[in-house]
């Protein structure tokens, strides 16, 4: 399976070339505020994307999508697949996306501490493939402002739990990129586990990374970028 990847394109989804795929995935943070013509807009471009199958989460940015029903967003978002805390199965790889992060500010989407270790928990255990907004902490999640580390603990010691193959985030523009680790945790020990954050916006919102684009072969467990 061949899936491209990007985040937080804010508005400048059109300037973004996306290749051909089998699955494309945009992890939030489209900038659809407050009107539907934004939704309407970014669902024709998704229309006319070369890819199969496309996944869209949420993102802090996306009031629109939040003060609105998940099967109304999906029935304005028809050209892609829409999940907010769900899932699903695509030719045997299971899927699995959240909007949510940690509190900052007043945007959308958030969630207090105690709020996001419940959300988490409910992430299945036969995830391949994670999709959230924001990052873990310590992976791909450090601030200049501040000189800190923004993840969310819980979402790690999720992660730590189910052992995805992949996760894709993106919600810190300036961590873009490819990481990975071996899990620690006993009952997935040294699995490991794919972390991209594929932000296309540098921290001064300018276009400046290309989309991510990996081959998943679940059957080897194996993943080639």
């Amino acid at each position: 399976m061949k899936i491209v990847c990007i985040s937080d394109t804010h508005r400048a989804f059109n300037q973004i070339k996306i290749p051909e795929a089998d699955v494309f995935i945009h992890a939030g943070d489209i900038d659809c505020y407050e009107f539907l013509s934004e939704a309407e807009t970014f669902n024709t471009w998704l229309g006319t994307l070369p890819c199969k199958h496309k996944i869209v989460i949420a993102g802090n940015h996306d009031g629109f999508l939040e003060k609105n029903p998940v099967k109304e967003i999906q029935r304005i978002l028809s050209n892609c697949i829409y999940l907010e805390n769900s899932g699903v199965t695509i030719d045997g790889v299971n899927f699995w996306g959240s909007p949510n992060t940690p509190i900052f500010n007043s945007w959308y989407f958030m969630m207090d501490s105690e709020s996001l270790k419940k959300n988490w928990d409910k992430i299945p255990e036969n995830t391949d493939v994670l999709i959230t907004h924001g990052p873990p902490m310590d992976i791909l999640d450090y601030v200049e402002i501040g000189r800190r580390h923004v993840g969310c603990p819980y979402l790690a010691r999720r992660i730590q739990d189910i052992a995805p193959k992949v996760h894709i985030f993106g919600h810190i523009h300036g961590q873009h990129g490819i990481q990975k680790e071996m899990n620690i945790n006993y009952k997935h020990y040294m699995k490991e586990t794919f972390y991209i954050n594929a932000s296309v916006m540098d921290e001064w919102y300018d276009v400046a990374n290309k989309p991510t684009t990996f081959f998943y072969y679940k059957e080897l467990d194996e993943l080639i970028i």
